[in-house]
C-alpha cells in the first residue's frame, strides 16, 4: 500500500479521533448549569445538545475551518514531512485533551490543536512555516497566530463581561418576580442549551474541518484549501458522538465547582456565552467554549456575590488554560522527536 495514503488514512483518524475527544470533552459546557438547575435531566440535556451540535458544523459556514487551515503553510514542503507534522500536532491535542478530562479540568481543545501544531512546525521545518500575523496586525489586518491568540485572549474576558451585564440586566427586570419565576427560567433553558450546542458545532467542529482540509489539500486529494462535504459531515458526526457520550467529570466542575448555580444563573451562562462564540464563528475566530462558559459563570457570580465565587477552582483553571499551548507544543516536539529517531520519517 502507498505510504502517503497511509499516512492520509492516519490523519483522517487522529481528525476524527480530536473532533471525538473534543466533543467528549466539552459536552460539560452545554449541559452542566442546565443540570445544576434542575433545568433538565441529563438524558433530555444530552439528546438536545447533540441534536444541535449536530447542526452547528452543518449550517455554520467554514470560517473557522479556513483560518485553522491556514496558519500554517506546509504546502511547500515535501508531503513525506509536511503530513507526519499534522499528525504530531493532532496525536498531541489528542493527548491533552485525554489528560485534562482525567483530572476532570476544563481546558481548551483549541489552545492544544494551536499549540500542538505550532510546536511541531517550528521544530521540524522552522518558524517561517506559521503564518504568525504580528506584522500584519500593526496595519490593520488580523490573520494567523495572531488572529487566533486574540481570540481565545479575548473571548473570556468577552464571556466574563457578558454574563456579569445579563445578570445585572436580568436582577433589574425581575426585581419583582416570585420564586415561581424559576419555572419558566427552567423553560428557557431548553433554548438557550440549544442555541450553545449549535454555536459549539459551528465554532469547535471547523478545526478539525479545517485540519482535515489541509491533510486532503498536503496529500494533493483536493487543488485549493475548499472544505468538501464529506469533511462537513464526519466531522459534525464525530463531534455529535464524543458529546453523547461526554465528560461528566467536567460537568462536576463547571456545575459546582465554580459557583452554586440556580436557574436565572444557567440561563445568563447559556445566553451570554452563545452569543460569544457564535460571533466568533460568523468571523472565523477559533474560541474555547470551555473558557468562555467558565468565565460567563464567574461574571454571573462576581456580580451577585464575588465571595462566594470559588476562585481557587478558578485560578487552578486558569493555570490549565496558560499552561496548554505551551504543554501541548512541547508534547508535540516530543512525538515528533521520538518518530523522527525511530527512523519512521
Amino acid at each position: 500500500m502507498d505510504s502517503a495514503l497511509v499516512l492520509l488514512g492516519v490523519a483522517i483518524f487522529l481528525v476524527v479521533l480530536f473532533d471525538f475527544t473534543n466533543g467528549f470533552h466539552d459536552v460539560s459546557n452545554m449541559v452542566a448549569s442546565a443540570i445544576a438547575s434542575h433545568a433538565m435531566t441529563p438524558l433530555s440535556a444530552i439528546t438536545v445538545v447533540g441534536c444541535f451540535t449536530f447542526l452547528g458544523p452543518l449550517l455554520g459556514g467554514t470560517a473557522v475551518a479556513n483560518t485553522i487551515g491556514s496558519f500554517v503553510e506546509l504546502d511547500s514542503l515535501p508531503e513525506s514531512l509536511s503530513l507526519p507534522i499534522v499528525l504530531c500536532g493532532l496525536a498531541a491535542a489528542v493527548i491533552w485533551n485525554f489528560l485534562t478530562w482525567w483530572k476532570g479540568i476544563p481546558s481548551s481543545s483549541s489552545h492544544a490543536l494551536v499549540g500542538g501544531l505550532a510546536g511541531v512546525v517550528v521544530l521540524a521545518a522552522g518558524p517561517d512555516y506559521v503564518v504568525w500575523g504580528f506584522g500584519q496586525l500593526l496595519h490593520g489586518h488580523i490573520t494567523g497566530v495572531t488572529k487566533v491568540l486574540l481570540a481565545l485572549f479575548l473571548s473570556p474576558l468577552l464571556g466574563f463581561f457578558t454574563g456579569y451585564l445579563l445578570q445585572q440586566l436580568s436582577l433589574v427586570l425581575l426585581r419583582a418576580a416570585t420564586p415561581r419565576v424559576n419555572v419558566n427560567l427552567r423553560r428557557a433553558q431548553w433554548v438557550t442549551t440549544a442555541g450553545l450546542s449549535f454555536a459549539h458545532g459551528a465554532n469547535d467542529a471547523q478545526k478539525s474541518m479545517g485540519i482535515l482540509t489541509l491533510c486532503l489539500l498536503l496529500d494533493g486529494q483536493i487543488d485549493s484549501f475548499s472544505v468538501p462535504f464529506w469533511v462537513i459531515l464526519i466531522c459534525a458526526t464525530a463531534i455529535t458522538m464524543g458529546t453523547l457520550l461526554g465528560g461528566w467529570r467536567i460537568v462536576r466542575t463547571l456545575a459546582f465547582a465554580i459557583y452554586k448555580i440556580r436557574p436565572l444563573h444557567a440561563l445568563n451562562s447559556q445566553l451570554s456565552s452563545s452569543l460569544v462564540v457564535w460571533l466568533a464563528a460568523l468571523v472565523g475566530a477559533p474560541v474555547s467554549t470551555t473558557h468562555v462558559v467558565s468565565s460567563s459563570i464567574m461574571g454571573i457570580g462576581s456580580y451577585e456575590h464575588i465571595k462566594a465565587v470559588r476562585w481557587h477552582k478558578a485560578r487552578e483553571i486558569a493555570v490549565t488554560w496558560l499552561l496548554t499551548i505551551p504543554g501541548s507544543a512541547l508534547l508535540a516536539m516530543v512525538i515528533y522527536l521520538m518518530f523522527h529517531f525511530s527512523g519512521f520519517f
